[in-house]
């Protein structure tokens, strides 16, 4: 796994991927996220009824520190994702990564450039560390508590769209690609 602070003699610009110029591309991404959660909400209920997560007979201050917790725990999510990303980024190499937020995306960016193999791993980084994370969470939670962790379980796989997005739209890039995050979209290099 490797950057590259330039770009070698040869290469040119092939393609660019802007989820925000790309108003079609970002409705599809969304879309699938909400389809996404539905499908995971209803196929889990049948497993773990969603009404435990209103569960009363531990009293209100249960309740209340659930729904907290669920907040709290959804703000972190979003902010340690793009963490992930960053240090996956700094695994490959890359010195300084950039985080930050446009209003519809959180991003973390950087200038090098990676191969295929290192992007793919950077893309994936956040929904395989976070889905092992909060599978082995749910299976030891309290059953009034499993739908605070699914939840934000939801959130990590339908969220993750954008990223097996452009995993699978990246995938028969020449074998040469170089690829470079830019904030809410992606630049592709070859010399071919």
């Amino acid at each position: 796994m490797k950057s590259y602070k330039t770009l070698p003699n040869g290469y040119k610009e092939i393609l660019s991927v802007n989820f925000q110029k790309e108003k079609k591309t970002m409705l599809l991404i969304n879309f699938m996220a909400i389809i996404v959660a539905l499908i995971m909400a209803v196929l889990m209920h049948f497993f773990v009824p969603v009404f435990t997560l209103f569960d009363f007979s531990k009293g209100f201050l249960d309740i209340f520190i659930r729904f907290v917790t669920l907040i709290i725990g959804n703000v972190l999510y979003f902010v340690f994702h793009e963490f992930i990303h960053g240090m996956a980024m700094k695994i490959c190499g890359t010195k300084k990564v950039k985080y930050g937020f446009n209003g519809i995306y959180a991003f973390a960016a950087s200038d090098d450039y990676y191969d295929k193999k290192s992007y793919l791993m950077i893309a994936m980084a956040p929904v395989v560390f976070f889905g092992i994370f909060l599978a082995v969470l749910n299976c030891i939670v309290p059953t009034h508590w499993f739908w605070v962790v699914y939840l934000i379980q939801i959130s990590n796989v339908s969220g993750a769209m954008g990223d097996f997005y452009v995993a699978l739209y990246f995938r028969k890039l020449p074998a040469d690609a170089l690829l470079q995050d830019v904030e809410v979209g992606t630049k592709v290099y070859s010399a071919k």
